[in-house]
């Protein structure tokens, strides 16, 4: 393949928009719908003690259907996982004067539900194979003011959840898993989102599976689960009608699913497996067709795991085709396939940490009374394993997701072998000014 490339003048190799993302979409879910359109009833839930606290019947059921697939006690719905991360954190009895440990390289709610908390979020760093949170960094992260360990497991792959569970145990920390990208991946014969003792699970509408918005909180744990509840739906009001004593952490919101998405999950989680299957088979063929290329290093997948593939992220070497990352990348979405350069820069990056300041204009939560004496630094460097992937080396492609097809794949690894051997004119184009590193 000699053509020239899109980026210099050519043809592309791609020309039409990729598919909107689906998760298969169809009459089973239509059905669940129609049923709660036809009753009337939108949500099930009341603010108020009693049998309709605990929300409608669609709601109950994708709840008890997710416990019994994942296999733990209890499952609580809320309507996203931004606020079940809310809820897990404040179940965990996390407030000001605590510090959670979590990683930069996730969206920004793993690192904000703490400080909604009025805690502080404490980043350690991640490990380079399968982007989790690095367990030796974490334990030098740990103070007398940790409180628990937010580990994420990115992109379909679990963190390294054994040797955190061991740590998480030895300190007397809570391990909570934010498990939204690794629906159905398996850790040691464990699927991940089960070794904490809470996991949050994401029904955002370009997940796994999906209700639109959405999520799920798992746990085996009975007072985090009336915990979560309460938090969910108003608490505060309802604490001393049922008989709870305890109003620590309290402060209810309404995170409140409704019937309608709902109805969406219960055949959503039933084609978990299916959706899953597809995306590991688009992203084993993608592996073999870039093995040839030794300047990009395919998902790892650990032994006794599995890996389900929410994104294909790979690491660019530059010093082995000789161009820039940023220059391949421009040069592949010129030929019309999709592909980012990094992920998320790192939280810690963010205006918030840089200038301290969430509530009111006083710094609050860093500048409060309980966190006084707080070591916890933001400043650039303090992860860098994760700087070096996110400005250097990580690209991401979504395209293992349904509806792409192995046709999809194909295009993918025919463009990449069009840059490569196009790689002395990118050079030459670098060098000329038309692209910087």
């Amino acid at each position: 393949m000699s053509q020239t490339l899109a980026l210099l003048g050519g043809e592309p190799v791609r020309k039409e928009s990729y598919p909107p993302h689906s998760t298969m979409i169809d009459e089973a879910e239509e059905k669940e719908v129609l049923e709660v359109l036809r009753s009337g009833h939108l949500s099930g839930f009341s603010g108020t003690p009693g049998d309709r606290f605990l929300g409608g019947p669609k709601v109950r059921r994708l709840e008890d259907d997710f416990a019994e697939r994942f296999g733990v006690s209890y499952a609580v719905s809320f309507n996203s996982a931004t606020s079940a991360l809310h809820g897990v954190v404040a179940a965990a009895l996390v407030g000001p004067g605590d510090e959670v440990i979590t990683t930069p390289t996730t969206m920004c709610a793993s690192a904000s539900c703490i400080l909604m908390q009025n805690a502080l979020p404490v980043f350690a760093d991640i490990e380079e194979e399968t982007f989790g949170l690095d367990p030796a960094s974490v334990e030098e992260r740990i103070t007398p003011r940790t409180k628990a360990i937010l580990t994420v497991n990115l992109f379909g792959h679990p963190s390294r959840l054994a040797e955190l569970k061991e740590i998480a145990d030895r300190r007397d920390l809570v391990l909570i898993e934010d498990n939204a990208q690794s629906p159905g991946a398996f850790f040691h014969n464990r699927l991940a989102g089960t070794l904490g003792k809470m996991s949050v699970f994401s029904l955002n509408y370009h997940k796994g599976i999906q209700t639109g918005e959405g999520g799920m909180v798992l746990t085996d744990d009975e007072e985090a689960a009336a915990h979560l509840r309460l938090h969910r739906n108003h608490g505060e009001v309802v604490v001393g009608p049922i008989g709870r004593e305890d109003i620590t952490n309290m402060l209810g919101g309404n995170y409140r699913l409704t019937e309608l998405q709902a109805a969406v999950g219960i055949p959503q989680l039933a084609k978990l497996d299916t959706l899953n299957t597809r995306r590991i088979d688009l992203a084993d063929l993608l592996a073999k067709r870039l093995r040839k290329f030794d300047f990009l290093t395919a998902p790892r997948t650990e032994e006794e795991c599995t890996h389900v593939f929410y994104l294909f992220a790979m690491r660019y070497d530059a010093g082995r085709i000789g161009i820039s990352r940023k220059t391949f990348v421009e040069a592949m979405q010129a030929e019309g396939i999709s592909i980012g350069a990094g992920y998320v820069r790192p939280i810690y990056l963010e205006p918030l940490y840089q200038r301290r300041i969430v509530y009111g204009r006083e710094g609050c939560p860093f500048t409060c009374s309980l966190n006084e004496g707080s070591e916890v630094s933001y400043a650039r460097g303090i992860c860098p394993t994760a700087e070096q992937l996110h400005f250097n080396e990580l690209l991401t492609t979504d395209i293992c997701k349904f509806p792409n097809t192995p046709e999809v794949v194909e295009e993918f690894a025919r463009a990449v072998e069009k840059v490569y051997e196009n790689r002395a004119a990118l050079l030459a184009r670098e060098k000329a000014g038309g692209n910087g590193a």
